[in-house]
C-alpha cells in the first residue's frame, strides 16, 4: 500500500495508460483518484469499473476553465493533492511537406499547453512531498519518420520535467517524466494510420525492444506509481524510459 491515503489526479484516464495508472494507484492504497477525459460516457464507465475511490470529472486539458473547475472540485471535496499524472495527449502522424495548422495546433494544444495547464493550476493544492509525473515518449529522442510534430511535443514534456523540478524544489515537490516505448492502446486507432500501417509499426517496435515485444500499459502504470510514492523521494527532474518491459532512468 505504497500510496495509502494519497489524493491523485490522472488526466486522460478513459483507457490505456491513464486508466491502468488510476487502477494501480487505487490498488496501492490511494484514498481518491480523480480521473479526467473529454468523453463523458467512457469516463463514467471507467470510474465505475475502478470503484468508489475513483471520481470522474469530464474536462478538456486544453481549456484552462475546465482545469479550474476540476481543481475547484478537489479543493471543495478533499482540500489538497499529493499526485498529478499529466497523461492526457494524443498522437497523429504527418510527413514534412503536408503539415497543416490543424495538425500542429491540435498536437501542441493538447500535448504541450494541456500539460502546462494541468500542472500549473494544480500547484495551489499540491502539498510538500507531492509528486508530478509527466507522460513523455521515446519519440522525444528518436527520429521516426512522419512523426515530427508529435515528437516535438514529447521533447517539450521532457524539458518541462527538468525545468519544473528546479522551479519546485523549494516546495519539496518532485517532477519526473516517463517515456514509454510503443504501448498498444486504443489511442493508436485515432492516429490516422491504417490497420496495416499500425501492424507494421507495432512489429517494428517489437523488433527493436529489449524484450522483443511492445510495452504493456500496466507496466508503465507501475513505473508511474513508483514515482508517485515516497520510495522515489530521491528522484526528481529525471526521465524514466520504459521500453518493452524494461525500465531505466
Amino acid at each position: 500500500m505504497k500510496l495509502e491515503g494519497k489524493i491523485a489526479v490522472v488526466t486522460g484516464a478513459n483507457s490505456g495508460i491513464g486508466f491502468a495508472t488510476a487502477k494501480t494507484f487505487i490498488n496501492q492504497g490511494a484514498a481518491r483518484v480523480y480521473i479526467t477525459g473529454r468523453r463523458q460516457a467512457e469516463l463514467e464507465q471507467a470510474a465505475a469499473s475502478l470503484g468508489p475511490r475513483a471520481v470522474a470529472v469530464a474536462s478538456d486539458v486544453t481549456q484552462p476553465s475546465d482545469m479550474d473547475r476540476l481543481y475547484a472540485q478537489i479543493q471543495s471535496e478533499v482540500g489538497h493533492l499529493d499526485i498529478v499524472f499529466a497523461n492526457a495527449g494524443f498522437a497523429a502522424f504527418a510527413p514534412l511537406g503536408s503539415l497543416t495548422e490543424e495538425h500542429i495546433d491540435g498536437l501542441m494544444n493538447t500535448n504541450v499547453k494541456g500539460v502546462i495547464w494541468t500542472v500549473q493550476k494544480a500547484l495551489p493544492l499540491l502539498r510538500s512531498g507531492g509528486s508530478i509525473i509527466l507522460s513523455a515518449s521515446i519519440v522525444g529522442s528518436k527520429g521516426f519518420e512522419n512523426w515530427s510534430i508529435y515528437s516535438a511535443t514529447k521533447s517539450a514534456v521532457r524539458s518541462f520535467a527538468r525545468t519544473w523540478a528546479s522551479d519546485l524544489k523549494g516546495r519539496n515537490i518532485r517532477v519526473n517524466a516517463v517515456s514509454p516505448g510503443v504501448v498498444v492502446t486504443p489511442g493508436h486507432e485515432k492516429t490516422g494510420a491504417s490497420a496495416d500501417q499500425l501492424s507494421g509499426f507495432f512489429n517494428f517496435a517489437a523488433s527493436i525492444a529489449p524484450l522483443g515485444r511492445t510495452g504493456r500499459d500496466e507496466e508503465i502504470a507501475e513505473v508511474v506509481a513508483f514515482l508517485a510514492s515516497n520510495e522515489s523521494s530521491f528522484v526528481t527532474g529525471s526521465e524514466i524510459f520504459a521500453d518493452g518491459g524494461v525500465a531505466q532512468i
